[in-house]
């Protein structure tokens, strides 16, 4: 019987997307949030997974709801960490077929004058250099499986400037500029490179990032939560499904001729 609130039929989506079954993809931080959300439902399209994150329980729950995942405690910013996780997904699946660089934190909030260099150093070593070093390890893999996707976790902050969290939309800016470099450097190996933007995405970490710049700017936090709602035209916020959704299709064959944008996934956000 189809569950029709989500669109589901038992564990298996309600469409299967063409390409995807037997596909190997790394999600990485792929134990909570929207990287579990894109892991699963790829899951559920056939796709032998890989996740890494720094959580360890999350991982081992993770990994009870993707029955034979890869899933390895792994921080993207270290170089060693990401090389010993990208061997142990050569191994075991014997190469790869897309890389989802979904990976990145908050960063701080607050006036630029008033961050540390080491909260800045931290916000851009996860969020922009962890892409580049899990690309830098999947490109031969997936170059060798004769071509595939990548997909790299922007934010609508890299269509915005974002005030008061200055090293996020730094980063993401960034990855902009990533994506859209390997898409060329890496079209002619029949590699598509898209990046995902999502907007203000609901659950813990959005009101965390809701109460931080309420307090930095003095609003009351109820306050603040109706600004950020009405800066997006649809007047909502995304889900993690939402993202997982168009992660899917890009990484699918739906996506075949896909490259070098940058989608966003937001509602339209109009500010930040």
């Amino acid at each position: 019987m189809t569950n029709h609130k989500n669109g589901t039929n038992g564990n298996r989506p309600a469409m299967l997307l063409p390409g995807l079954n037997g596909k190997r993809v790394v999600v990485t931080a792929g134990a909570s949030g929207i990287g579990f959300a894109i892991a699963e439902l790829l899951h559920k399209q056939g796709v032998r997974v890989a996740i890494c994150d720094i959580d360890r329980a999350a991982l081992d729950k993770a990994s009870l709801d993707l029955a034979g995942c890869i899933a390895e405690q792994a921080d993207v910013s270290d170089t060693s960490e990401v090389e010993a996780f990208f061997y142990k997904v050569q191994n075991e699946f014997g190469g790869l077929d897309a890389l989802v660089n979904n990976a990145g934190i908050a960063g701080p909030t607050g006036n630029l004058e008033d961050l540390s260099p080491d909260d800045w150093r931290r916000c851009i070593d996860v969020c922009l250099t962890g892409q580049f070093l899990c690309a830098r390890q999947a490109i031969p893999m997936i170059k060798a499986s004769g071509g595939g996707a990548i997909v790299n976790m922007a934010s609508a902050a890299a269509k915005h400037g974002y005030a008061y969290r200055t090293p996020y939309s730094a980063a993401k800016f960034g990855v902009v500029g990533l994506t859209q470099s390997l898409a060329k450097e890496l079209g002619p190996d029949n590699i598509r490179v898209n990046a995902v933007l999502p907007g203000i995405i609901e659950g813990p970490r959005m009101e965390g990032v809701i109460l931080d710049r309420a307090e930095a700017t003095g609003v009351n936090i109820d306050a603040m939560r109706n600004t950020y709602l009405k800066s997006i035209s649809l007047r909502r916020m995304t889900s993690p499904k939402d993202v997982a959704t168009t992660v899917a299709f890009l990484v699918s064959d739906l996506g075949f001729n896909l490259s070098g944008q940058s989608l966003g996934v937001d509602g339209n956000v109009e500010t930040l």
